[in-house]
Formats: structure tokens, C-alpha cells, sequence
């Protein structure tokens, strides 16, 4: 079984005082319990302070970008190693705001994930459709696409430290949509069957994949119950305490043996 995976990705939100308040209440609440991998990804200014709360805990830490260079003139990016030498594990790359938003493209979006891979970092690459172009009954295209152009080329040592993340945009905030369990697994075997053909059928049956459509407490155990349904990336709900942690047991819940009745 892949083990299951939970990401809280603040994206920009906290100030000093409420990171420190919120990083400390998720690595103190968090059980003893290691079935779950958990990470979150702070803002850039705050990861060297959520770092040191989160030193010794069960919780890792993540970024929520870079820039594909070691080092260089580069105003305003950081690179890898910056991340690495902050204490960071994971980096999320690809996310719909980062393509939509500030124009990432696939191919620039694809050195990205070479060169973090290459540094060390395990990366947590997004991939999802608009509501238009589900609508257009192209969410299979657009993810094949992102896919394909992404991740084209990986050496197959590096696939070990890759998982993905679908975030359908039409089910993210405020959208007034939201993904069904059934949606999510279906796009989620897409994802598996597109990778197995680029990779292997071995590497995608030990790829972790996890959902990223408004996550919460009420909806994560449905979420996380589906096969193929690895994990979460949390926005909203990871920005609390007490919510994110409900999401953590959701998935705990989820790697325990049923018993027999």
C-alpha cells in the first residue's frame, strides 16, 4: 500500500506571529502515529522560522516554489539550495495559480522539476483542467499534455522522489464546484495510466498521487477512501490548526485494517 500523504500549502497568508502559532500547534497536535507522511509549505519569509518549530517533529518541511538555478542574477527567486540549506524537503511546482495566474509554462515548469529533483528536493508537481475545458471533455488532453510535457525525460532514479498532485481549478475555493470522490479517483487513474505509459506500469503503481480540490474535514475521509487517492494538498484548511489535523486522522483512518465483522 502507498503510504498516504497530507500537504498544507499556505500559499500567501500569515504574518510572523501567525505562522509560529500555526506551525506549533500542527507539530504538537500531530499523533505519534507514522502511517501518514505530513509536510507544510510556509511562504518564502517564513520558512526558516516554521523550520525551527518543526525541527524533532513528524511534520517536514516544504516550499511552495523555485527558480531552476543554483545560484545567479536572479532578483527576487530562490533557488534550491537555499531550500535545501533551510531544511526543506519538498517544493511544489506546476500549481494551477503559478501556470494560470503568473504564466508558467509546461516546459518551463518541466526545467523546475529537473533541476529540483537533481537537487535533491522531492517534488510535488501539479496537474489539473479548468472548468472550461472539463466542460469541453478535454480534462484528459490537458493532463496528458501537462503530463507528458512536465515530466518528459525523468531519469527513472529520480521517480522515487516525485509524486503528483490533481487540482481541477473549477473545484478549488470559491468556485462553487466541487469534485465527487468518484471525479477525483477517475481523474487520478487517468493520471496513473498516462504515467505508467511515459514511465513504467512499476513506477506508477508506487506513485503517490494526491487530491487537491478543497479539502476538508467533511469531505476528506470520501476523498481518501478511493483507490487510487493518495493523499491531500490543503489550501484553506491547512491555514488552521484544527481543521488540517481533522484531515491528518481522515487519512490515518484510511491506511487502518478493516476488521473482520
Amino acid at each position: 500500500m502507498r503510504q498516504k500523504f497530507v500537504i498544507g500549502n499556505w500559499k500567501m497568508h500569515t504574518t510572523t506571529a501567525e505562522a509560529i502559532h500555526l506551525a506549533t500547534a500542527i507539530a504538537t497536535g500531530m499523533v505519534t502515529d507514522d502511517s501518514v507522511t505530513v509536510a507544510v509549505c510556509p511562504p518564502f519569509p517564513y520558512l526558516a522560522l516554521v523550520g525551527e518549530i518543526l525541527k524533532g517533529s513528524r511534520v517536514a518541511l516544504g516550499a511552495q516554489n523555485l527558480y531552476p538555478a543554483k545560484e545567479g542574477a536572479f532578483t527576487g527567486e530562490v533557488s534550491p539550495t537555499m531550500l535545501l540549506d533551510l531544511g526543506c524537503r519538498y517544493v511544489i511546482l506546476g500549481h494551477s495559480e503559478r501556470r494560470h495566474i503568473l504564466g508558467e509554462s509546461d516546459a518551463f515548469i518541466h526545467h523546475k522539476v529537473r533541476v529540483a529533483l537533481d537537487a535533491g528536493l522531492d517534488v510535488i508537481f501539479c496537474v489539473g483542467e479548468t472548468l472550461a475545458e472539463r466542460q469541453a471533455d478535454q480534462t484528459e488532453t490537458v493532463l496528458d499534455r501537462q503530463l507528458l510535457q512536465g515530466l518528459d525525460g525523468l531519469p527513472a532514479a529520480t521517480l522515487a522522489h516525485l509524486s503528483i498532485a490533481y487540482e481541477p481549478l473549477w473545484a478549488i475555493g470559491s468556485s462553487g464546484h466541487q469534485a465527487t470522490p468518484q471525479q477525483a479517483q477517475d481523474a487520478h487513474t487517468v493520471i496513473r495510466q498516462r504515467f505508467g505509459q511515459i514511465f513504467s506500469e512499476r513506477s506508477a503503481q508506487t506513485l503517490a498521487i494526491h487530491y487537491g480540490g478543497s479539502v476538508n474535514p467533511k469531505n476528506a475521509d470520501g476523498l481518501l477512501s478511493r483507490p487510487g487517492v493518495d493523499g491531500g494538498l490543503i489550501g484553506g484548511d491547512s491555514l488552521n490548526a484544527e481543521p488540517f489535523l481533522a484531515i491528518v486522522q481522515a487519512a490515518i483512518r484510511q491506511t487502518q485494517p478493516v476488521e473482520a465483522v
